[in-house]
């Protein structure tokens, strides 16, 4: 049995739940390597990741590199004298970083490689419609999500699952994984594969804000998938045109209503509080928007407030 010592690697809350899972365990987490504090907020004050905070309160080792290709970084890290070293939610790293522990390096990533590799899993998959997905822990190697597979575990999709609602769930398994992980390179008895070729996988890349725009003229699934998708963060977005104003709203959440209609496409429609999208294949029935300048609210609220005429339509 391996005597392991751990280095964790992560900055967000899906990584803060498999390093809690690792001291509760009892690991020997000899350190924590998490961002820099950056600006955040109004008043751009300078904000710990979460990991950090974490990690100051359990009193572990912490380095918060810039650049992972420092020297003084490498020697702080070596100094650390970790054995094994655990990866989540975190950047790119050089092979200076990922070869340097004895028992390797290895990835929590959140979906069933080889698909839907890159930073956005959780969001694609439901973008475009799974009903299942996953989570993988592999060896890192040079390239982005490609090493060996260690394990797989899945999860199905709901219908009504947001990214918001995947993402915790597969932080919690993903936290579980990790553990059986670390137990089989702890006895020496991992057999990790390969990942299977390339051809007509499903990939991941970074969200962007074009990315988020409602394509009105789609399938009323294809739309309804997007919205949920994209929800809480970074939200899916259109324009209102309402009569010679055109306002950015945010939409986080909504139902879909399957039926024949001869209404034009993205035409708003209201009936009894509820604000109806004519799509194909149906209506999107909005529940929960953004209008510019106000907070996330109910649709049903929104309406107290808003006047919307006859050929207000959605672009």
């Amino acid at each position: 049995m391996r005597d392991l010592r751990i280095v964790f690697m992560g900055t967000p809350d899906f990584a803060v739940a498999t390093l809690s899972a690792l001291v509760d365990a009892g690991y020997n987490v000899v350190g924590v390597i998490t961002a820099p504090d950056r600006p955040a907020g109004r008043g751009r004050k300078m904000q710990a990741s979460v990991v950090k905070e974490y990690a100051l309160q359990q009193g572990l080792s912490l380095l918060q590199p810039t650049n992972l290709k420092d020297t003084t970084f490498l020697d702080a890290l070596r100094s650390l004298n970790g054995n094994l070293q655990i990866v989540v939610a975190f950047r790119m790293l050089p092979k200076a970083v990922w070869a340097m522990p004895e028992f390797g390096t290895f990835n929590l990533h959140a979906s069933l490689l080889p698909n839907y590799r890159g930073a956005a899993p959780i969001n694609w998959a439901i973008i475009n419609g799974e009903t299942k997905t996953g989570v993988t822990t592999f060896f890192i190697d040079a390239h982005i999500d490609t090493g060996e597979i260690i394990l797989q575990e899945e999860t199905t999709i709901a219908d009504n699952d947001t990214a918001g609602t995947l993402h915790d769930r597969l932080m919690h398994l993903g936290a579980a994984t990790v553990l059986e992980t670390v137990e089989l390179i702890k006895h020496n008895r991992v057999e990790p594969h390969k990942q299977a070729g390339d051809a007509a996988l499903k990939k991941a890349p970074k969200i962007y804000n074009e990315t988020c725009k409602i394509d009105w003229s789609a399938e009323i699934d294809t739309i309804y998938d997007h919205i949920r998708g994209l929800s809480p963060y970074p939200a899916a977005w259109s324009n209102l045109i309402n009569g010679t104003q055109t306002m950015f709203v945010k939409i986080y959440k909504s139902t879909k209503f399957k039926e024949t209609h001869g209404h034009p496409i993205g035409q708003i429609l209201i009936d009894k509080r509820e604000m109806k999208v004519a799509v194909k294949g149906g209506y999107l029935i909005l529940l929960e928007i953004q209008l510019p300048g106000k907070r996330k609210m109910p649709v049903k609220e929104v309406l107290n407030g808003l006047k919307l005429e006859e050929t207000a339509h959605m672009a």
